[in-house]
């Protein structure tokens, strides 16, 4: 069946599978979908009897649980417009956000209750809470009216978390999200036996339309945590859930894969050196992905990555180890996915070719290199940003394809490298294109390095790194027993540390990418919900730096 609006989606499932289970949060409550469509009724009425109709905007700030999709599905079924908001934003940010998308109402979790701010809260004509989905407060008594929504209709406007820059309104339509439930079939489908467990924030596209909207379609079951995924967290959950389909961002898997995996074939000098051999390492990939499995729960099928570039070394690792995983690329502008690979389709550093329907080329290719800016025609592109004329021009080619500001090559079977940000490219001195993602890659594989930052400083390049403390202290003495050895021997050690991840780095980039400087980060970096680093916030810090 092909589904043109939200309202379509929800009317199919709600009938086609009402006495199976939608959503459930783990050790509370199962909602069947029959139950969804009660309550989405119930919160419809909420909202109507406030004076919020079609066309008004609703804001959802809430932790992951089963209101929150039904929240969502009772706003845009509504013909009104959804503001997911992702529960990271300061209280700032929510103020910016909330003013600028004029929304009249707000659904909201306790814990993030706190953030709104008193001007924000009078301002809404009521304010709903998501848990028991029982009235906060409510300052207007009137009724409105609700339609059916059309496919153009604008069902959600996104506000981007973005690493590089202030967040803009990603307007999305019935019909851009509707049509993923089209093009993404080709790649992989959901079906009645599914049960997934869901570890990312429901206010970001990727698990919104591929962990949420695309499952219920299909009449799946939607497993959520009332807690964030650390590893005590997702340990019992995994056993409990045994999900068949995660959808996660790269840093889970390769923390798995640095934190546990590659730390055991390097504790003693003969695995070392049997690590060393591609044979051997494939064996032993292959003997721990069978671990991997058992602690995943037995029954995975797909263990979707997407969201941000995926570790090469760690992505060979699940290669090996015959983990079901799938790399996907795509956009919160994009609806997001445009391209994919699962299963014997994935190429290690590859996110695979564009999806049925999808058209990806390159644009402004550099003759040497091959590469060029990945724009893409797809009917899950967004209408443009709201309230921002320029932005939207901006974004699109003039034959009217979006410019994703993602740097890439193709080979010539269609599958497709992303090499970074364009934002991000830092000019050498003689011109070279230089790309720290790549860089930050090699800075990654040292088993020493929890994560990096590639910036240029006064023409060169330094590399800001959070050491892996738990690394640190089982290779150096001087780290596992600081107090002993004194604060000046600890410094000392970690100068030459430095040297030699600097020396290690080196060795394995190219002349204009070698970095001249490594800098220790204190702890991790600022991320956004989705894990990616917010680079803006250290290149900003470096510019001031040096103007100071």
């Amino acid at each position: 069946m092909t589904f043109k609006t939200l309202y379509q989606v929800v009317k199919h499932s709600v009938e086609k599978f009402s006495s199976r289970i939608a959503f459930s949060m783990i050790d509370s409550e199962d909602v069947t979908y029959k139950e969804v469509g009660e309550r989405i009724d119930s919160v419809q009425e909420m909202l109507l009897n406030a004076g919020v109709g079609a066309g008004d905007k609703v804001a959802i700030l809430s932790s992951s649980m089963p209101n929150w999709g039904v929240s969502y599905f009772a706003v845009t079924t509504a013909g009104m417009i959804a503001v997911p908001i992702l529960p990271d934003f300061t209280s700032e940010e929510l103020d910016l956000i909330l003013e600028h998308s004029e929304a009249k109402a707000i659904l909201v979790s306790d814990k993030l209750y706190t953030k709104l701010s008193k001007k924000i809260t009078e301002k809404m004509n009521i304010i709903i809470r998501t848990k028991g989905l029982n009235i906060i407060s409510q300052s207007v008594q009137e009724r409105a009216e609700k339609r059916i929504p059309e496919p153009d209709d604008l069902a959600v406007i996104i506000y981007t978390s973005g690493t590089t820059s202030k967040p803009k309104g990603v307007m999305l339509t019935h019909y851009n999200i509707a049509m993923q439930l089209t093009v993404v079939p080709s790649l992989f489908d959901y079906n009645e036996n599914d049960e997934l467990l869901s570890i990312l924030p429901l206010a970001h596209t990727y698990e919104c339309t591929l962990g949420m909207i695309f499952p219920f379609a299909r009449g799946a079951r939607i497993h959520y945590m009332d807690r964030p995924p650390t590893a005590s967290a997702l340990m019992p959950a995994l056993a409990k859930v045994r999900p068949t389909v995660i959808a996660s961002v790269p840093l889970i898997m390769e923390k798995i894969y640095r934190g546990k995996v590659r730390p055991t074939f390097e504790k003693n000098a003969f695995l070392r050196t049997l690590y060393g051999w591609r044979w051997s390492q494939k064996l032993l990939h292959k003997l721990a992905g069978k671990q991997l499995k058992k602690l995943f729960g037995g029954r995975m099928r797909l263990f979707a990555i997407g969201g941000a570039k995926f570790d090469s070394e760690a992505e060979q690792f699940l290669k090996d180890a015959g983990f079901p995983y799938g790399i996907g690329y795509g956009l919160t502008e994009t609806a997001p996915l445009v391209a994919g690979a699962v299963e014997k389709m994935v190429r290690i550093g590859s996110t695979g070719p564009a999806l049925k329907g999808v058209e990806i080329r390159l644009d402004n290719i550099n003759a040497e290199t091959g590469q060029g800016e990945i724009v893409v025609k797809t009917p899950c592109c967004m209408a443009g940003y709201y309230k921002n004329e320029q932005a939207t021009h901006d974004a699109f080619t003039e034959d009217g394809w979006f410019r994703t500001g993602d740097l890439g090559a193709m080979d010539k079977s269609g599958w497709i490298y992303i090499k970074g940000r364009l934002k991000n490219m830092i000019v050498g001195p003689s011109g070279e294109n230089i790309y720290p993602e790549d860089i930050e890659e090699v800075l990654n594989s040292n088993r020493l390095v929890a994560e990096s930052v590639v910036l240029e400083e006064d023409g060169k390049l330094i590399a800001l790194v959070h050491f892996d403390t738990s690394a640190l202290e089982e290779t150096y003495d001087e780290f596992k027993h600081k107090m002993a050895v004194g604060k000046e021997q600890v410094a000392l050690k970690m100068e030459e540390i430095k040297r030699d991840v600097m020396n290690y780095v080196n060795s394995k980039v190219n002349r204009f990418s070698k970095i001249s400087k490594v800098v220790d980060n204190e702890g991790e970096f600022e991320k956004t919900p989705t894990k990616k680093i917010r680079r803006f916030v250290y290149s900003n810090k470096n510019k001031d730096k040096k103007q100071s």
